[in-house]
């Protein structure tokens, strides 16, 4: 046994179990939760002997300090067939405690988790939020879903939609941290990744400022109308050409909410798209890690199959991988589709500047109110520029996107 073996081994009386952040430990349970093998870390850092662990219930390191409401989340995720990220704080046999950052996947038979010790400052904030759902369960006697819901409305506060978009921000974090911590350059897929998702929040925020100014142009086209009957005979040219626009720009509108804002359109599903790409790839990176650090243990591990174990692993590795490349080309695929969406946009906003412009000569034309015709004309050529501009803000950050990829 090294030096750095004893140390590590070597367990206070109270508080934190010896937890390195080089280090990974897995275990693998049955559908039911009920332990069926680990690597010696995880016997290590719990402090059980195998024929303690081997056939427990997983709850048996549970710490009476985790909130139910994080266990109702976890369980609902992993039923549904998905797998999950999550902090987690356990209980060692002799009373120590030891927190970490698990990524659970369903594998044949039931699930496998991998375990890395967090230190990133978001973990200081979960801390926090779980001390105070805790409480909430004690005082107020929530229920597991109640303070699943109660730990959602924390998660929603800090700006996500969904917990697999916390957990994806989490892991990522986490993993940035520990390069931080061993000293050692940061993961470059998971900093392009966070690039992407930074860029699709973006996409998010100009798709959100195209609606309101498609809301904001509907009105002048009517009004541009309402003027022109006045200083116009019925029908004349002015009167047409803005009803020629409004029909247009109508027309756009309609294409927008097809293409844009729909449950399946271009930017709700790039952003999904590099969460999910993000996350796997972080949960890819554990499982690697944690691969290689069981090739090369040679402690005692009871009955065990170790070679089995390592299959089981690889096998999840290699798959995980897999996914994470197929995510990468749905997030290529996307950001093609949008490009290609702005490019269709672009060619439609051609004919309304045209049109625009046949309006603003006709008013120039007319004997009346020709200047009040015109300003409104100028307005209509504010929100076409405001509108051509974010989407070439769009393609932009499309491309930027797509460039990371390849």
């Amino acid at each position: 046994m090294s030096f750095v073996d004893r140390r590590i081994e070597a367990r206070p009386s109270t508080g934190e179990a010896p937890f390195a952040l080089n280090e990974v430990f897995f275990s693998r349970t049955d559908e039911r939760g009920v332990i069926q093998a680990g690597n010696f870390v995880f016997k290590r850092v719990a402090n059980y002997e195998w024929e303690d662990l081997i056939g427990a219930p997983h709850k048996v390191i549970r710490h009476p300090d985790m909130p139910k409401g994080v266990f109702q989340l976890f369980w609902d995720t992993l039923n549904a067939g998905d797998s999950i990220g999550a902090y987690v704080k356990n209980k060692a046999k002799d009373g120590l405690y030891y927190w970490v950052f698990a990524v659970v996947v369903p594998c044949e038979g039931g699930f496998l988790s991998a375990r890395i010790k967090p230190s990133s400052a978001l973990f200081e904030d979960v801390k926090s939020a779980y001390a105070e759902l805790l409480q909430a369960e004690t005082n107020d006697g929530l229920s597991p879903e109640d303070s699943a819901a109660k730990l959602m409305e924390w998660i929603r506060g800090k700006g996500f939609e969904d917990y697999h978009q916390f957990a994806t921000h989490a892991l990522s974090e986490e993993l940035l941290a520990r390069d931080t911590g061993l000293e050692r350059p940061k993961d470059p897929k998971i900093t392009d990744l966070r690039k992407m998702m930074s860029n699709a929040e973006t996409l998010v925020g100009e798709t959100q400022g195209l609606v309101k100014d498609f809301d904001a142009m509907h009105t002048i086209p009517h009004n541009l109308r309402v003027i022109a009957s006045r200083i116009e005979p019925s029908g004349g040219p002015v009167t047409v050409l803005s009803q020629n626009y409004g029909a247009m720009s109508r027309e756009m509108s309609d294409w927008f909410a097809a293409h844009v804002m729909g449950e399946n359109s271009n930017f709700n599903t790039i952003k999904l798209a590099v969460t999910n790409s993000l996350f796997v790839e972080g949960m890819a990176r554990i499982l690697n890690e944690c691969d290689a650090q069981l090739k090369t243990e040679r402690r005692g591990l009871g009955d065990i199959d170790m070679e089995a174990e390592r299959k089981i692993l690889s096998n999840l590795v290699e798959t995980e991988m897999a996914r994470a490349a197929k995510g990468v080309e749905e997030v290529d695929h996307e950001a093609e589709r949008i490009m290609r969406a702005c490019q269709v946009m672009h060619r439609q906003f051609l004919g309304l500047s045209s049109t625009r412009v046949l309006c603003k000569i006709e008013s120039a034309r007319l004997p009346e109110s020709g200047e009040t015709l015109s300003d409104i004309i100028d307005q209509l050529g504010v929100f076409q520029e405001r509108i051509s501009r974010r989407l070439d803000d769009i393609t932009k950050l499309s491309n930027e996107i797509r460039m990371m990829e390849n």
